[in-house]
């Protein structure tokens, strides 16, 4: 187990110095967004493959395989958006502003190596349960796991396409987005991000994790509803787009529902 710990928790380090160096390149710190699902990948792959010194089971395959699903997913969406949009994100930006001329030294500690440092503890049940430490689990975690997983991923990429093609409309902006997903939830995507990682965890369950990697997906969620997810994206929203105020009333922040 300490070597698990010890080589993902390097691997991840590593990962966020030489994505800092790429930054001070292409002068973009948003360029981390990209590599945020694709570092999974990475941890899980290292655990199975450097680190398992077996055969993968079923349960591990299964594992692994819906990470990586996940994260090209993710990857790819992220990545295609930064290339097209020329500026900063708006989150970095203001952190550049606030610490002035060294953020660019910073940056490496407070966004870089902190992002790999989430990064590791919210993967512990996938890096885990992919690693062949314990034996397997119930088997029984396996069919609501993948659909958990399943309605995750369906709900971080039908909303993310449906975001991207109100965005592409001329006359979106200053508008706000209020039909398909987003009409039962404000957030289709982290809500899609919090089923996936829960049903991550039921299924590495089935892979022979043990029972406290509970507190990654927990980690998670507290992330998308209290710091980096909900809070943050709507600390200001309603001063740039004053349809929103209205929006929040009648939808649903996180979990889908019918609009009141």
């Amino acid at each position: 187990m300490e070597q698990l710990l010890l080589v993902t928790l390097v691997t991840g380090f590593t990962g966020g110095c030489l994505l800092w160096l790429l930054s001070r390149v292409v002068r973009k710190y948003c360029i981390i967004d990209a590599f945020w699902g694709p570092g999974f990948a990475v941890l899980a792959g290292v655990a199975a493959f450097r680190v398992n010194q077996h055969m993968l089971t079923p349960a591990e395959q299964l594992l692994l395989l819906a990470t990586c699903i996940w994260a090209l997913r993710l990857g790819v969406y992220l990545a295609i958006r930064i290339l097209r949009d020329p500026h900063e994100d708006r989150r970095y930006a203001a952190m550049a502003e606030k610490y002035g001329p060294s953020f660019r030294w910073t940056s490496l500690g407070i966004v870089f190596l902190l992002q790999a440092l989430i990064m590791w503890f919210v993967a512990l049940p996938v890096t885990i349960g992919c690693s062949g430490i314990f034996a397997d689990g119930a088997k029984s975690w396996l069919l609501p796991g993948g659909l958990l997983w399943a309605t995750g991923l369906f709900f971080e990429t039908v909303g993310d396409w449906q975001l991207a093609r109100f965005r592409s409309r001329p006359d979106s902006s200053g508008k706000v987005l209020d039909t398909g997903l987003w009409r039962l939830t404000r957030h289709p995507n982290y809500f899609g991000d919090f089923c996936v990682w829960w049903g991550l965890w039921m299924l590495s369950q089935a892979a022979g994790a043990p029972l406290w990697t509970i507190i990654s997906p927990a980690a998670m969620a507290f992330f998308l509803l209290r710091v980096s997810g909900v809070t943050l994206l709507e600390k200001d929203i309603a001063e740039r787009r004053p349809e929103y105020v209205d929006y929040i009333r009648r939808t649903n922040a996180f979990f889908p529902g019918r609009p009141r």
